[in-house]
């Protein structure tokens, strides 16, 4: 079954729970679809409560304390509210290069970008690292595409120009999104390079499976994917990864696990794709968490910095 980090909470709801808002939902399509379809897309657009961690996680914040005390901590102001950006400096004595913007995933937060961040650090890059609208440090329970791009866009041009931008999951699909420029109002957001790591690429295959999984009706459903393109511009089916990608032109580095079970496999071979600008490398038995502190993936992701680029022309 497709999963990914949306609805971790959905998919793991109590059963009693999860049968009750199917239910809901269900009848909701014969008497308020409108309604529900509007219900619907505040449910996919709420975030976990970032005070609410698992263990594991508790002590992945915990261990990263030291860490985050290194960095200069910014709040910044979007039209949606305030976020959180870290910078941090390259580690002393390394030779100065450019500066790195790093996105985390749904229900993650800087601290667990921990490995790629030190790895560009002691490469002698500045990292600035977003905590997205309603995750770690930045306020709020609410997050959509528009609402990530835009936090992007400010930070990236608060701190740019950027070397490159590195996304774990739902933060490589926000990046794509920012430098294709896919919300309107929001100009495209200038990057050198990208590196998206376990990153789903279509939207619209995430929205129809949450969909079937809250048991929205034709109609209800029709509503939901209708919201994209009134807070976005443009209509669900324009966020599929590797026509912005393709758009953007910009060249990128994607990296999967054949393994992840929260994003497929082929969301990785559809953004390689997108032409020759993009560069797929598989890595083995990293599911989709594991693999951000694996050293090999941080070592691909930073070498590919100072490769030479192979920029595709938009036609």
């Amino acid at each position: 079954m497709f999963m990914f980090e949306p609805f971790v909470m959905g998919f793991n709801m109590a059963p009693l729970f999860k049968k009750f808002i199917r239910g809901l939902f269900g009848m909701a399509e014969h008497v308020a679809p409108a309604l529900a379809g509007r219900v619907a897309f505040e449910l996919f657009a709420r975030t976990p409560n970032p005070k609410s961690l698992g263990d594991g996680a508790k002590k992945a914040v915990e261990r990263a304390a030291g860490f985050l005390a290194e960095a200069r901590r910014h709040c910044l102001t979007t039209r949606f509210g305030r976020v959180t950006v870290f910078e941090f400096r390259p580690e002393t004595g390394r030779p100065r290069r450019g500066t790195v913007l790093v996105i985390h995933g749904w229900a993650s937060r800087t601290e667990f970008m921990k490995a790629l961040i030190e790895g560009f650090r002691a490469a002698g890059y500045r990292v600035v690292s977003l905590d997205l609208p309603g995750h770690g440090h930045s306020p709020g329970r609410r997050l959509t595409m528009v609402s990530a791009v835009e936090a992007v866009n400010v930070a990236g041009q608060w701190f740019g120009p950027l070397d490159a931008i590195v996304g774990h999951s739902f933060g490589g699909a926000v990046a794509v999104n920012a430098v294709a420029g896919s919300v309107k109002g929001v100009s495209p957001l200038v990057a050198d390079r990208l590196v998206l790591i376990a990153a789903p690429s279509s939207m619209p295959a995430i929205f129809q499976n949450f969909g079937r999984h809250i048991n929205l009706g034709r109609k209800s459903y029709r509503t939901f994917a209708g919201r994209v393109e009134r807070i976005a511009g443009y209509p669900l089916g324009h966020y599929v990864g590797r026509h912005r990608l393709a758009e953007a032109a910009v060249p990128a580095l994607v990296i999967h696990a054949p393994d992840d079970r929260e994003v497929p496999a082929d969301d990785a071979r559809d953004y390689a794709a997108a032409g020759d600008h993009v560069r797929l490398d598989w890595v083995e038995g990293l599911g989709h968490r594991r693999i951000l502190a694996d050293p090999r993936v941080v070592a691909k992701a930073v070498s590919f910095l100072s490769e030479p680029q192979n920029r595709a022309i938009a036609c």
